[in-house]
């Protein structure tokens, strides 16, 4: 209300000295005949002047009330508020738009000033506060003893506390705007950087972590680190992190955990695990390695004594259960027994225990178990050492001494040495008697080469010898010593062995005999090849024929006709396998063996003959190449009756064909009838399609349906024709892959009206996903015609019982597709089985007996095999099989 009074008062205000100040431009005006443009312009001002005491509705008084006395008083015309010239209607027009546009824009203006002062009042007052709060929060944060650091999202000092920073040995101007990696060690900026991301990630989620700091003198400070991510006032991200000294405590933790883990590894590098034992309560404690000595789950396991005796070796559970006993008395213990582990492996263990009294009085036991196994095998390797030592000397007899220069006797010789020489091991042997042992053609060499070998002082030396025995027996001794020098420089002794090579003087002899025998061998191979029915050759480096054996005339070559010819001129089939022979040649420049090259040549008589040959290069031994050698074989004979195979290959292929015809011979009827059906369907069709088209108004979709099921039955009578043709025609065997299931559908399409006329059921049994096969379609299809119409036939006398044939498809149990048909005939008898499926054997009366052996031989053909299943029930069953594509 008072602010309205307010308005209203200076809106008078503005309207009463607005009018006097416009009454006093008026008079000015007319006293001075001033024109109405200058006049309206002076109003203008006056108008703008008094609009900035605000009030707009006394401004649009005033413009209104000049826009009235301009034109009253200034227009030339009679005193009337009529306008007549365009141009002072203009300027009227101006002058009123441009008074309350004005006004507009000077009170907008300033009421937009009073607001920005009430705003700028505002900001000062929250200024002045928002410093005091400043400072009390400054003061917070330099004096709190925990280290606040706040960073921005690229890791960089925005600010340090007084106490963080000197807690570094910095102050605080030296971190701010530097990275907050420099204060931490190389190896951890990099934890450092992902804890940071994972803050701004997280915005306003703590995220705690213990790390090392480094000071500015190089020293470190472990610090737990409480860091939390927020946004800045200008929704940037910042990081505020408070960091907690934990040096000392990490200190201890540490020397806490290197005295553990260095006991834990004594224990574990020693193999002694540390127990404890309370005989009243029970209560067991084992360290870590007594867990692993016994082989317990330390997660799963409480250890007890019984765990103990669970473990110990069947043989010692009795009396590790009365050292048990005894201890529950408080009675010390310090033995030795073994462990069955559960993989069977055998442990020994050391277990020493001391009792003590605790303060309430109980008895408790401290003490050890030490693994002693590896000792224990070490003791038993060294006995086995030993006794493998004395057997491998006796093996290889070989034995070891030493000879002391000064006593000029043996310090050790083992047992080997007194085999060797006949010796009693328990008896001292002289200098004489060693030499009564020595060959005397050899004892003089020996005991020069001892000389030598004391003088000379440095390196080994060897020399061989023979030993005479008392029984007469000589061996030979091959000796390997070297001397000891004693502090003085002076030989002192000899040490060396004596190795038996009677064996191998003997194996020498062997050896020279067996040379021999090679030579012989050698000669014996030489007559072999000699008389046999190959022939040898050899060519030089160019290719050329250098040598011939003998035997290559038994075929009519003669060498001095072949001698400095390459193989290509002497073939006669060059021109008719040219690849063949630039494989060969490629081959032979390569210097790489060939294998098998077969080709033909003419004999001295002029007739033709084929010839195998395999080679093999040769080089001296600079890796020169110096020509081939190899042999070659006569292969006439088996050419010809490959030849001759093909021709019965061939004539088969013609009675199959023959036997296919004679089939479709048989259905005649079949065939007619599943063409007649189509032929029957298109020309009723062809009836309906004239009559729709003959219609007053042709029925033209009618008319196409009929046309559409005269297309469709003139190629299914199409498909009858092309697969009787198949049948009939006499071609190359084509092998393409196919189904099985479906060249079986193509001939039940052939047979189905046989199986009507006859009265036989056809049921079918096709496995549903088949591998495919590589075969040619006509051959499998007839065979599978000729089982089928054999199975017909088979039950064509069968009236007791419904005709019933089978068609099935599976697989066998090698991965072979398998194809049976069955019948409920007659069935094969036993003496007829083994022969059924032999050319000319046949059970009808008008039979050739030809065409199951024409089907084995068309299965055989395709890798496959024909055969009879023997069955219980009435009938037989013929089935084949055939690999599938690899």
């Amino acid at each position: 209300m008072f602010n309205q009074l307010t308005i209203l008062g200076r809106s008078a205000t503005q309207l009463v000295f607005g009018s006097i100040a416009l009454a006093a431009v008026t008079l000015i005006s007319l006293y001075i005949h001033s024109p109405f443009a200058a006049t309206a312009f002076a109003y203008l001002v006056v108008i703008m002047l008094f609009s900035l005491m605000g009030s707009f509705i006394a401004t649009s008084v005033l413009s209104i009330v000049s826009v009235a006395a301009s034109v009253y008083l200034f227009i030339p015309s009679t005193f009337s508020l009529r306008i007549d010239d365009p141009k002072n209607l203009l300027v009227v027009v101006a002058f009123l738009t441009a008074s309350i546009i004005g006004t507009h824009l000077i009170g907008k203006a300033r009421h937009e000033r009073d607001a920005a002062r009430e705003v700028a009042a505002k900001l000062r007052h929250s200024t002045a506060e928002l410093h005091d709060r400043e400072k009390r929060w400054r003061a917070i944060f330099e004096h709190n003893p925990v280290m606040y650091f706040m960073v921005d999202e690229a890791g960089t000092v925005l600010n340090v506390n007084t106490f963080g920073a000197s807690q570094l040995g910095y102050a605080p101007a030296e971190l701010v705007g530097l990275s907050v990696l420099k204060v931490f060690q190389e190896e951890d900026r990099e934890v450092v950087r992902k804890c940071i991301e994972e803050c701004l990630t997280n915005i306003g989620q703590s995220h705690t972590w213990d790390i090392q700091k480094v000071r500015k003198d190089g020293s470190v400070l472990w610090v737990r680190e409480n860091a939390k991510a927020m946004l800045w006032a200008d929704d940037k991200p910042i990081v505020l992190i408070a960091c907690e000294d934990i040096t000392e405590r990490k200190r201890t933790e540490f020397a806490l955990q290197r005295s553990e883990a260095h006991l834990e590894q004594a224990q574990e590098l020693s193999h002694t695990g540390s127990f404890g034992w309370n005989t009243a309560t029970g209560e067991v404690f084992w360290s870590k390695e007594n867990f692993r000595i016994f082989d317990y789950d330390p997660e799963k396991t409480i250890p007890t004594p019984q765990h103990v005796l669970d473990r110990t070796h069947p043989e010692d559970r009795a009396s590790v259960q009365a050292i048990l006993d005894r201890a529950s008395q408080g009675q010390d213990f310090d033995h030795e027994y073994r462990l069955l582990m559960p993989d069977g492996s055998v442990k020994h263990i050391h277990a020493l225990a001391r009792a003590t009294r605790t303060a309430s009085g109980d008895i408790e036991f401290v003490g050890a178990a030490t693994d002693i196994t590896a000792a224990k095998q070490t003791e038993q390797q060294l006995r086995r050492s030993e006794a493998y030592l004395a057997d491998a000397q006796q093996l290889s007899h070989m034995g070891t001494w030493s000879w002391d220069c000064h006593r000029r006797c043996f310090a050790y010789r083992s047992a080997e040495v007194n085999r060797l020489f006949g010796l009693d091991p328990d008896e001292p042997v002289s200098l004489e008697t060693i030499r009564s042992r020595i060959h005397p053609d050899d004892l003089a060499l020996t005991q020069e080469v001892q000389r030598q070998a004391i003088e000379q002082k440095a390196g080994n030396f060897e020399y061989d010898f023979r030993i005479r025995l008392p029984d007469g027996a000589i061996r030979h001794i091959h000796s390997v010593a070297h001397a000891v020098l004693g502090s003085d420089g002076v030989t002192v002794e000899l040490i060396g062995t004596h190795m038996d090579v009677t064996e191998q003087h003997a194996a020498r002899e062997r050896l020279e005999n067996t040379l021999a025998a090679l030579r012989e061998s050698e000669q014996r191979f030489r007559d072999y090849a000699e008389t046999a029915s190959d022939w040898l050759w050899e060519t030089g480096p160019d290719h050329l024929v250098t040598h011939l054996s003998e035997h290559a005339s038994a075929v009519g070559i003669l060498a001095s006709g072949v001698i400095g010819l390459p193989r290509w001129e002497i073939a006669c089939d060059v021109d008719e396998e040219p690849e063949k022979w630039r494989q060969h040649r490629a081959t032979l420049e390569a210097h790489l063996p060939f294998r098998d090259l077969i080709y033909r040549a003419v004999n001295k008589t002029g007739s033709a003959f084929y010839v195998r040959t395999s080679g093999k290069p040769f080089f001296d031994l600079a890796g020169n190449f110096l020509g081939y050698r190899g042999v070659s074989t006569d292969i006439t004979a088996r050419i010809r009756a490959d030849q001759a195979e093909q021709e019965l290959r061939k004539a088969q292929a013609d009675l199959a064909h023959v036997t296919r015809v004679t089939t479709l011979g048989e259905l005649t009827a079949s065939i007619a009838h599943e063409v007649n059906q189509p032929l029957a369907a298109i020309i009723s069709n062809a009836d309906a399609c004239l009559g729709w088209m003959g219609r007053e108004t042709p029925d033209l979709p009618a008319a196409r349906r009929s046309v559409d099921w005269i297309i469709e039955d003139a190629i299914r009578a199409s498909e009858v024709v092309r697969r009787v043709r198949a049948l009939a025609k006499k071609g190359e065997i084509e092998m393409v892959p196919l189904d099985i299931n479906d060249v079986a559908k193509e001939v039940i399409g052939l047979v189905t009206r046989e199986l009507v006329n006859h009265q036989v059921t056809l049921r079918t049994k096709f496995a549903p996903t088949l591998p495919t096969v590589l075969g040619d379609r006509v051959q499998l299809q007839q065979v599978i015609i000729n089982l089928v119409m054999n199975g017909i036939e088979a039950m064509h006398t069968i009236g007791d019982r419904k005709r019933e044939l089978t068609i099935q498809s599976s697989m066998d149990d090698k991965g072979r597709v398998q194809l049976s048909v069955t019948d409920c005939g007659a069935g094969i008898a036993d003496e007829d089985i083994d022969r059924i499926l032999d050319p000319f054997f046949t059970t009808k009366s008008s039979g050739l007996g030809m065409g199951l052996s024409i089907c084995r031989s068309i299965v055989q053909a395709h890798g496959g095999r024909l055969s009879i299943v023997r069955k219980q029930e009435p009938g037989a069953t013929f089935q084949f099989v055939l690999p599938v594509v690899s």
